[in-house]
């Protein structure tokens, strides 16, 4: 793999709350976001700091994880507490908020983490760990547990359907300019997957992209445009050789590891790959004050990089031709 363009920070904007784990462009040119105490926040004006503005759009009751809007001016929302739901935002926190989905097959939704909603109506979404809580998600990429699963939710609703499982911490979800096929990342394995929709591998998964860390996040640059994928940490040489070792092993550091401190690596990157999986974009800095960035979208003329644990969200250069 080629070299990274250093990723040129610009300016960071707080957003009074603690973890843009998602950040998506709407309709209007807003960055929404959901924050730590359950809030939905929409952001104006990203492009100057001094005139940046935030606006409450929702509360979940939950925790928000990913989101996508829709074209109806509503928003889907992975609630790591909640399950699958539809908020439709209004400012001043009045958004409605509705449960999609909080079970399949009687068990409860742990972990949602990403969702995507296609032409047709029907709604994908990835649960990251059946095993361990969004609080404790570093159990379950140290454990390596395997219980991470892609789920369908036709456009009538009901019970969602589980179309994948055994996913290594299943995470951002995106489909193909064409929608013939979904990419979900696997942190966990620090790899791109992708689930065919559509042709003669339909309901099958193939490796789409091995990364040189852990992805978050995805995002889709307009209807045809690049894919990009925040990685939230550079591969960790010591969790690949631990991955190797016997459950046991792995189950006894994870215990250990949900109540170690953490403090994430200063290592920034985000990239953007075309639909075959090629890489055509790597910005990366290895000393960053913005530090674990789960998420990327471009507005304008800058990236934007939302993150599980910073206040706020960075702004960076776009450093080269659109």
């Amino acid at each position: 793999m080629d070299r990274p363009t250093a990723l040129v920070p610009l300016h960071y904007v707080s957003l009074g709350a603690r973890g843009p784990e998602d950040v998506v462009v709407d309709a209007h040119g807003r960055v929404l976001t959901g924050v730590e105490d359950g809030r939905i926040l929409g952001v104006h004006d990203l492009g100057d700091p001094r005139t940046a503005r935030v606006e409450v759009l929702a509360e979940t009751g939950g925790r928000p994880l990913g989101l996508e809007p829709l074209p109806d001016g509503g928003l889907l929302v992975c609630d790591a507490e909640r399950g699958l739901l539809r908020v439709d935002p209004v400012a001043g926190a009045a958004g409605t908020v509705r449960v999609l989905a909080d079970s399949v097959a009687g068990e409860r939704l742990r972990f949602c983490s990403n969702v995507v909603a296609l032409p047709d109506g029907s709604v994908y979404f990835t649960v990251s760990s059946r095993r361990y809580p969004l609080e404790q998600w570093i159990g379950d990429i140290v454990e390596h547990t395997g219980t991470g699963r892609l789920l369908r939710l036709p456009p009538a609703g009901g019970d969602p359907e589980v179309l994948l499982d055994g996913l290594q911490f299943a995470n951002g979800l995106a489909a193909g300019a064409d929608g013939s096929f979904l990419v979900i990342a696997e942190t966990g394995a620090c790899r791109l997957t992708r689930y065919h929709l559509t042709g003669p591998r339909a309901g099958h998964a193939d490796l789409f992209a091995a990364l040189p860390g852990m992805p978050d996040n995805l995002w889709r640059e307009g209807t045809d445009g690049p894919l990009w994928v925040a990685l939230a940490s550079p591969r960790v040489p010591p969790l690949d050789l631990l991955h190797r070792t016997p459950p046991a092993v792995r189950g006894a550091a994870a215990r250990a590891a949900v109540h170690a401190p953490y403090r994430p690596s200063g290592a920034t990157g985000v990239m953007a790959l075309d639909d075959t999986g090629r890489t055509v974009r790597h910005l990366a800095r290895r000393r960053s004050g913005f530090r674990m960035v789960t998420s990327v979208c471009a507005t304008a003329d800058h990236l934007v990089l939302g993150s599980l644990w910073e206040p706020g969200v960075a702004v960076c250069a776009r450093t080269w031709a659109r």
